[in-house]
């Protein structure tokens, strides 16, 4: 636990509703200057004072802990290889169904629609490919889902990305 995020959070929670550390200190039976020793970093709240402390400020004590870092709760676990062999579905119902069939245009319009590019060129040319790949695996991210780095390390084979999506986990604490 980062004892000055804490902190820092304590402070900003305090500030905005107005209060100073004696009235904080007062609120829930500590001292100003302990209030100070935890906006500082130098110390934490005591664990019974947090429940009050959160009413105080109106937040939650993940919140005040946390130093204001969003919490990610996975849905599940996904793979690089079964998102690449979804993508690949996708180009194989092109095949089974012919391109012009309502059905695969209406999902390579939706896809395109909602992506702003076309995805066609994707199922000729492994560069393209693996870009859609990255972009897939960082929407599953995104909604919830969780992926081992060497996962992708092992499954991307070009290095700009893997590097992407790999800096992304790292940016969003996925180990």
């Amino acid at each position: 636990m980062n004892t000055q995020k804490v902190g820092s959070q304590i402070s900003i929670l305090r500030k905005a509703k107005g209060i100073t550390q004696n009235e904080l200190g007062e609120r829930i039976g500590v001292s100003f200057q302990a209030v100070s020793k935890w906006e500082r970093g130098e110390t934490l709240p005591d664990t019974a004072i947090l429940p009050d402390l959160a009413k105080i400020l109106e937040t939650t004590i993940d919140n005040i802990l946390l130093g204001n870092e969003k919490v990610i709760e996975y849905k599940g676990k996904c793979t690089v290889s079964d998102i690449k062999n979804g993508l690949l579905c996708l180009k194989n119902a092109g095949e089974y169904l012919c391109k012009d069939n309502i059905i695969y245009r209406a999902a390579i319009d939706g896809i395109n629609s909602e992506l702003n590019t076309d995805i066609a060129p994707a199922f000729s040319d492994d560069y393209i490919f693996e870009a859609f790949l990255a972009e897939a695996v960082i929407s599953n991210l995104t909604s919830g889902m969780y992926v081992d780095i060497s996962d992708v390390k092992n499954n991307f084979k070009y290095d700009h990305f893997k590097n992407i999506v790999v800096d992304y986990c790292n940016k969003h604490g996925i180990k």
